[in-house]
């Protein structure tokens, strides 16, 4: 599979970067903590011949403390003679809303997203390192601590106010509703006949709130967010439409 358009490495410094702690490690907003991992975004699709690699390297990432991953399934390949059963349409138009907001017009598959700024191969893991650790130095002022706990069948999101002296920009706050393991076997297309584990699968992507740089406490019945197969979630403050995320937090069983 060719990629759509293939730009390399593309960052910009115009926001901020992610934050997310592992389950029970999640501090108060305001607390000292951990460094911030970073958030990545895998835009994939089983019928693309080049996103195995990429899918297997998201195991690998998710499975490091400092990296939020995130599997994105997009449909515009279906037409080659296969439908990706985990794809949303909703992806593709978070790829391309992110493609509009760069202004390089960059969607491919494998693509990913690191902390909403950079795009890179989804299957490079040096490219991918590297934008992590640009990405994060350049926007470590700009972070804004996020927690999530559970209590009594209701997922607390606690958000904490923009860091003192920064410019502050409306943002939105995400929930992704997550399976952690999805096997397909693939019957049609590029990839007929294998067998693909897909890691932090993305059922869902919904805005629970807005933030105008105030500390923020959003409470979310348990199951109304739950879908067959998910009990992870995290969740993703981003600026604007498609911008920079700078905050985010994971809760691995809710």
């Amino acid at each position: 599979m060719r990629c759509l358009a293939l730009l390399g490495l593309a960052i910009g410094f115009a926001g901020g970067t992610g934050i997310a702690q592992p389950q029970g490690a999640n501090p108060a907003p305001g607390a000292a903590g951990p460094p911030a991992p970073a958030v990545v975004e895998l835009f994939t699709s089983q019928g693309c011949s080049s996103c195995p690699a990429a899918d297997a390297l998201l195991a690998q990432l998710a499975g490091r403390g400092e990296v939020v991953a995130l599997s994105l399934s997009v449909d515009y390949w279906d037409y080659l003679g296969w439908r990706d059963t985990l794809a949303n349409s909703k992806f593709t138009e978070r790829q391309r809303a992110y493609a509009k907001t760069r202004g390089d017009g960059a969607i491919y598959t494998p693509q990913i997203i690191v902390n909403g700024i950079a795009h890179v191969n989804g299957s490079d893991e040096g490219q991918i390192l590297q934008a992590i650790d640009k990405t994060s130095k350049a926007v470590a002022a700009q972070r804004v601590p996020i927690r999530l706990s559970e209590d009594k069948g209701k997922l607390i999101v606690e958000t904490g106010a923009a860091p003192p002296g920064t410019q502050v920009k409306d943002a939105t706050l995400w929930l992704a509703v997550m399976s952690p393991k999805v096997e397909v076997s693939i019957g049609r297309g590029e990839n007929q006949g294998k067998k693909i584990t897909y890691t932090n699968v993305v059922r869902e992507l919904m805005p629970i709130g807005s933030w105008s740089g105030k500390a923020l406490t959003v409470e979310l019945q348990r199951q109304a967010i739950l879908r067959p197969g998910t009990d992870r979630c995290a969740v993703l403050l981003q600026q604007g439409h498609a911008g920079p995320i700078v905050g985010a937090a994971l809760m691995n069983h809710f």
